[in-house]
């Protein structure tokens, strides 16, 4: 029997309705970079100092040294959360005393920020620290607000798989757009951190899921040669786009409010695009709905000026798929012992490699230099991360090529605690090269993982799998919050840990060159599995021992 890819075959490979698919699903990933690293610049955090009140009536001299100095970076700077007792000063200024000849500052009681805080208005106007005071005692909040918001992605990955799976592509591809983009625009009018956070982690699960569905989608329909383009430099890109879109806006609207209401002002614009993006055929017929597939052929086909044949399923075919149109679940990644090592090492994978992207891109605002532009190379290092992605996916096998850009960047980043202080440019340009080869791994495990497993779990595989990402992501802020205590401890352990999984994916099977699997049966066939003389259950029936493959423990 035919399988889908010999069966539409006939549509050729890079016809007008295959160039409509690729370039309308990668658009629609925009806003996804937007609103991935929004947090960046929404919840920037200014330098700050108490508030001394004018009542205090102090003198110009006993104002100006109010706040008490710290070490900071190798320099004394105004100290973030103290002040020096107001009474006290007070009294000084009362007497006409000055302060360091006449008065020993260090002997002066110091004390909270009990008035508040003033922050600068250099490089923000405004953001959700300034606006609720999430600094000094509240400073946890910050990396809180972003590890929720992965937190939402999370779970919008592990959602989303089952419901499209269920449900279809095209239907939860623009429920999660609608979602991403409508409880976006409600963070505008949030009213206190909380309901902020709350839409946050909503906004979070809209935001994957539609990226992570527009993938599936563009894999499914589009053909081989083509589906490893779009899985790099379609959907990759795209989303790079908008990431370096971001510190533009952000230049310009430094106003937090003002910001989110530009970077949502996109999504509404994808709206169009339902009467332009089909279901995907292939899950069709893993439904058994072969005349709604077979509608969306002959439509293609049209689209491509070709003629379709008479008769695209013919009985027999017919029978055999609706055998094999069987509802996958969860527990179909762990199905027997082999099939649960993958998508266990997999899991591992996704999440020390989501680790290294995000640590490394939220981390952005406390390299040296202009943040704006810190965030913009990090943005446009990603571009000619996807172009070597793809390039490797085109002539290496999979193992190595995620290997080997995994060890570079994790290797780079490990790097930067042995350059000397004064040589910021020489640290910048090993971060954003670290970047770059923990970028290109990233993009290649979805061509990887959609290659692993076979249609009737396939979305769900890449949706448990980029579920693992997310705690990574969830992770990663908190890793960068390290950095207060050490600046080059988040880069030993990010390092440390992309190295680690760099090894371990080199103990994974190989794809490169199989079909894509259409059952579980088939998912037994690819490279990296051989037979051995034992006997294991797949789904609710006893495969012989010629049908029973291993996993090979390498490329």
């Amino acid at each position: 029997m035919r399988d889908y890819d010999d069966l539409v075959a006939f549509l050729g490979e890079w016809g007008p309705f295959q160039r409509l698919v690729f370039f309308l699903l990668s658009a629609s990933i925009i806003p996804n970079g937007f609103n991935g690293m929004s947090a960046v610049f929404l919840a920037g955090t200014p330098e700050h100092r108490c508030r001394v009140p004018a009542s205090a009536n102090l003198s110009a001299e006993w104002l100006n040294a109010s706040i008490p100095l710290e070490v900071r970076d190798g320099r004394q700077v105004p100290s973030r959360c103290r002040r020096y007792r107001l009474d006290a000063l007070r009294n000084f200024s009362a007497a006409r005393l000055e302060p360091g000849r006449d008065v020993n500052l260090s002997q002066v009681e110091q004390e909270k920020c009990l008035d508040g805080w003033e922050y600068s208005r250099d490089p923000f106007t405004s953001t959700i620290v300034s606006e609720w005071d999430l600094v000094c005692d509240d400073d946890w909040k910050t990396p809180l607000t972003t590890s929720l918001f992965f937190v939402g992605v999370l779970l919008g990955s592990f959602i989303s798989g089952q419901l499209s799976d269920r449900f279809g592509r095209k239907a939860i591809l623009f429920a999660t757009m609608g979602v991403q983009t409508g409880f976006s625009f409600l963070q505008i009018f949030s009213t206190s951190w909380e309901m902020f956070t709350v839409l946050f982690v909503i906004v979070g699960m809209g935001q994957i899921s539609n990226y992570v569905v527009a993938f599936i989608l563009g894999t499914e329909i589009l053909g081989k040669s083509i589906r490893i383009i779009f899985s790099t430099l379609g959907v990759c890109i795209f989303f790079a786009i908008g990431y370096m879109l971001l510190p533009l806006f952000a230049y310009f609207i430094r106003d937090w409010r003002m910001l989110l209401l530009a970077l949502t002002a996109p999504g509404v614009c994808c709206v169009p695009l339902w009467w332009l993006i089909p279901e995907s055929p292939r899950w069709l017929i893993s439904q058994g709905r072969f005349k709604e597939a077979e509608t969306i052929i002959r439509k293609a086909a049209e689209r491509n000026g070709i003629q379709a044949p008479a008769v695209l399923f013919d009985p027999t075919e017919i029978e055999d798929l609706k055998a094999k149109s069987t509802q996958g679940i969860i527990l179909d990644l762990f199905r027997n012992r082999n099939i649960a090592v993958i998508t266990v090492a997999s899991l591992l994978l996704w999440m020390f490699t989501s680790i290294g992207y995000f640590g490394l891109s939220l981390n952005t605002p406390n390299l040296h230099g202009n943040i704006y532009i810190n965030c913009f190379l990090s943005a446009v290092i990603e571009v000619p991360a996807y172009v070597i992605a793809w390039l490797l996916l085109r002539i290496l096998p999979r193992c190595y090529s995620i290997s080997s850009t995994l060890c570079l960047g994790g290797g780079v980043v490990l790097f930067i605690q042995l350059v000397p202080p004064n040589l910021h440019i020489l640290s910048v340009t090993l971060v954003m090269l670290g970047k770059f080869g923990i970028t290109s791994a990233f993009s290649m495990l979805y061509v990887y993982t959609a290659e692993l497993y076979p249609t009737i779990v396939r979305n769900m595989a890449v949706g448990a799998t980029s579920m693992s990402s997310r705690v990574g992501s969830v992770i990663a802020p908190y890793f960068v919050y390290l950095g207060a205590y050490d600046k080059f401890l988040p880069y030993i352990l990010m390092g440390s840990l992309t190295v680690f999984v760099g090894i371990l994916t080199l103990f994974l099977p190989e794809s490169y060159g199989n079909p894509l699997p259409e059952t579980l049966e088939e998912m037994l066939h690819i490279k990296g599995f051989k037979n051995r003389k034992k006997t294991y259950k797949i789904g609710s029936t006893k495969q012989h021992e010629s049908n029973s493959r291993h996993l090979r423990t390498s490329c």
